[in-house]
């Protein structure tokens, strides 16, 4: 990179700091304040907050989109719009009425203790950024030469020291800051792209004819797979935290509703220039990096800069939302809820949760080194033990008993973990009657939930 590029780096990593830092939470401030801002989260900056933290697989849409085309929407895009949709009509207005902090609150409301603590496990897991700390890591590797190990370390510092201080209140700023720059980035390299090569046209003859069908050469059953995993969206921490925080009802449903504008038209910008990576290096041995070779190739320096900033963001304003969502999980959940600390103690044990949020996001990196890896595993088991008993506590009718929500959150997490592990088990390294983990534990919680709703 050029000197313009690295002071533009430098600029950004100075300015974050000093958003990050603004306001600083004193240590006695009360649970709702440091966990959600005070209830006062407003449309634009729901929105704007929803949209940066949601997209942070920013190497993965590249890979996607390099090897499969316009099929990355049918994939990473639609069935996650209409998950949302759902949620913004179904759910959100019901999630800030019911006055609570984090999703094991509603569940200890509607099903009693227990069921509260398992999922407050589970859901502390699912929160932890490890799969986007990995690809923070690759992508300061990539971008400027650092061992991998460095990468881990200096992503996962700088993404969350100024939340330890700061609290929900510098994870809104910051994605603030963040949604621009990652708009930015992008818009700026699809102008040039089309500006440059010419659009639609020159597209179409310099791909493959795969890559502009809805499939993308994959079968229709892997990418109704998708459609499934999706379902995730219903019990997504962030969804949940930002409906919790919204100033209104009205905000939390509206803030989704756009959210989904925001993220279809960084689909069109992301998308189109994965295609006009496929076009202009179609022998990347390595197609994660489609991006950043695409920059490289066309960018003048400060452009270039400007480009890097875009990619680092769009990882780092997951990082930061999700460590925090993993860090209040800890704080009001499992230290309140499970080792009966005083709830005002709930902000300093929350800042515990980040520190230690940050050793395994650390660890689990260091460990897989597969961003598909940590996401596979961790949505396995978490999606089919959490997706039934959540969503059955917003019900007025057809909720499940408590003991029934308890065994059904144990036993389908139970059975998809197991399932999962038969993997390792097996010499060929495949799952039992080739099911993937996520549908053995689906089985078992849509069967408890049916069992307890005759009953």
């Amino acid at each position: 990179m050029a000197p313009i590029d690295y002071i533009l780096i430098i600029a950004y990593i100075v300015s974050m700091a000093a958003v990050g830092f603004a306001r600083r939470v004193p240590g006695n401030v009360s649970a709702g304040e440091f966990i959600l801002g005070g209830r006062t989260l407003t449309l634009p900056a729901f929105t704007a907050s929803l949209v940066s933290t949601w997209y942070g697989g920013i190497l993965g849409v590249g890979e996607y989109s390099y090897r499969y085309g316009l099929s990355n929407w049918l994939v990473f895009g639609v069935p996650y719009y209409l998950a949302a949709f759902l949620f913004a009509y179904y759910l959100a207005g019901k999630a800030r009425r019911a006055e609570v902090l984090t999703i094991p609150d509603r569940l200890d409301a509607a099903y009693g203790k227990k069921t509260a603590a398992a999922g407050s496990i589970l859901i502390f897991l699912m929160a932890v950024p490890a799969g986007y700390i990995l690809m923070l890591a690759v992508l300061i590797e990539m971008l400027f030469g650092w061992p991998f190990w460095v990468g881990v370390l200096a992503g996962t510092i700088f993404s969350l020291f100024y939340i330890l201080m700061g609290g929900f209140r510098s994870v809104v700023r910051t994605d603030i800051y963040q949604f621009i720059l990652m708009y930015l980035g992008f818009i700026i390299l699809f102008i040039i792209l089309v500006t440059k090569y010419g659009g639609l046209d020159f597209i179409v003859s310099h791909v493959p004819e795969s890559h502009l069908t809805w499939h993308g050469g994959n079968s229709g059953w892997y990418i109704a797979v998708w459609y499934f995993i999706a379902l995730q969206t219903f019990i997504e921490p962030a969804f949940h935290q930002r409906c919790y925080a919204a100033k209104t009802e009205a905000v939390a449903r509206k803030g989704i509703l756009l959210s989904i504008v925001y993220w279809f038209l960084f689909d069109l910008l992301t998308t189109s220039c994965g295609l006009y990576a496929r076009a202009l290096l179609p022998d990347l041995s390595n197609p994660v990096s489609s991006f950043p070779a695409l920059a490289q190739a066309i960018l003048q320096p400060g452009v270039y800069g400007i480009f890097v900033i875009s990619m680092l963001v769009t990882v780092m304003s997951t990082i930061d939302s999700y460590s925090f969502l993993a860090a209040s999980t800890f704080g009001r959940d499992i230290a309140w809820r499970l080792f009966g600390v005083p709830e005002n103690r709930t902000t300093f044990y929350t800042r515990v949760g980040l520190v230690l949020c940050a050793v395994i996001s650390i660890a689990a990196a260091l460990f897989f080194q597969s961003v598909i890896e940590v996401w596979h595993h961790v949505g396995s088991v978490g999606t089919p033990a959490l997706l039934i008993p959540v969503l059955a506590a917003f019900l007025k009718k057809g909720s499940m008993s408590p003991k029934a929500a308890f065994w059904s959150v144990i036993l389908s997490g139970g059975v998809s973990l197991i399932w999962l592990l038969s993997a390792y088990i097996d010499p060929d390294g495949t799952y039992w009657l080739g099911l993937e983990p996520i549908f053995p534990g689906l089985a078992v919680s849509a069967g408890m939930y049916l069992f307890s709703f005759k009953r």
